[in-house]
C-alpha cells in the first residue's frame, strides 16, 4: 500500500526531478533539504547514510527508501500516476517517450558526468585519445536536437515524464559544467517552452529558492564547484 512520499532532496541535484515529478501530478510529498558541503560540494554524510546509493534522489514512500530517479519515477508513476505523463504501448510515440524515459539517465547524464569531471580536471582534449565522454554526449544531443524538430516534447506531442528525466543535464546540471547550447536552437527552444511549466517553476523555488532555471543557449556562468 502506498504511503506518504518523503523527497529528501539535495539542493542543485537530480533530485529536483523528484519534487517536480510530484508538482506536476499534483500529490502531496514532504520535502526535505540538505545542503553541499565543501569544499567539494558533496552530499553531507547524513544523506549519504539514507541508502546504500548514497546518491540523490532519495525517498521514503511509506516503508521503503528508494534511490535512483527511473526507479523512483517508477513508484510514483505506478502507484499515483493513475496513466498520467506516461505513454502505453498502442500510442504510435511509445518508442521514443521509453526510450528517451531511460536514455536520459542510462546515456546522457553518464556522458555529461564524463564531461564534467574532464573539465574539472584541467584535462586538454589535445586529440590524442578518444573522448568517448563527449562522443556519446554529442550523439545525444544531436538526436535530441532532431526528435525536438518534429515534435514539441522528447516523447511527441504530449509532455511526459521522459522530458523531466531529460530536463536537468540540460538545465541545473549546467553549473556543473561549462556547456554551450548554441548548436541546438531546437533544444534551447525546449527549454524555455517547459522551463515555463508552473509546476516546474513551483518545484525549483521550492527545492532550491532563489535559483533561476537555466533555460538559455549560453547561462551566466554559475558554478557551484
Amino acid at each position: 500500500m502506498a504511503g506518504k512520499i518523503i523527497i529528501h532532496h539535495l539542493r542543485i541535484s537530480q533530485s529536483e526531478r523528484i519534487i517536480w515529478l510530484c508538482e506536476e501530478l499534483n500529490i502531496p510529498y514532504e520535502l526535505k533539504s540538505y545542503n553541499r558541503q565543501p569544499p567539494f560540494m558533496l552530499a553531507p554524510q547524513e544523506y549519504r547514510e539514507l541508502h546504500p546509493a548514497g546518491t540523490a534522489p532519495i525517498i521514503e514512500d511509506g516503508p521503503i527508501i528508494l534511490a535512483e530517479s527511473n526507479a523512483i519515477f517508477e513508484d510514483i508513476l505506478t502507484k499515483y500516476g493513475k496513466g498520467r505523463l506516461v505513454l502505453q504501448p498502442d500510442h504510435p510515440n511509445y518508442a521514443d517517450y521509453l526510450f528517451w524515459l531511460h536514455h536520459a539517465n542510462g546515456g546522457m547524464m553518464p556522458s555529461f558526468m564524463g564531461v564534467m569531471m574532464k573539465q574539472l580536471a584541467g584535462q586538454p582534449d589535445d586529440g590524442s585519445r578518444p573522448n568517448v565522454s563527449q562522443e556519446r554526449f554529442d550523439r545525444s544531443m544531436a538526436a535530441l536536437e532532431q526528435q525536438l524538430g518534429k515534435f514539441p516534447y522528447v516523447g511527441g506531442d504530449q509532455f511526459t515524464a521522459a522530458d523531466i528525466l531529460v530536463f536537468f543535464p540540460l538545465t541545473t546540471g549546467r553549473m556543473f559544467a561549462e556547456l554551450s547550447l548554441d548548436p541546438y536552437p531546437n533544444v534551447v527552444s525546449y527549454l524555455q517552452r517547459v522551463g515555463n511549466r508552473e509546476a516546474y517553476r513551483r518545484a525549483m523555488e521550492k527545492g532550491d529558492p532563489g535559483l533561476e532555471p537555466l533555460l538559455s543557449a549560453n547561462p551566466p556562468r554559475r558554478s557551484v564547484l
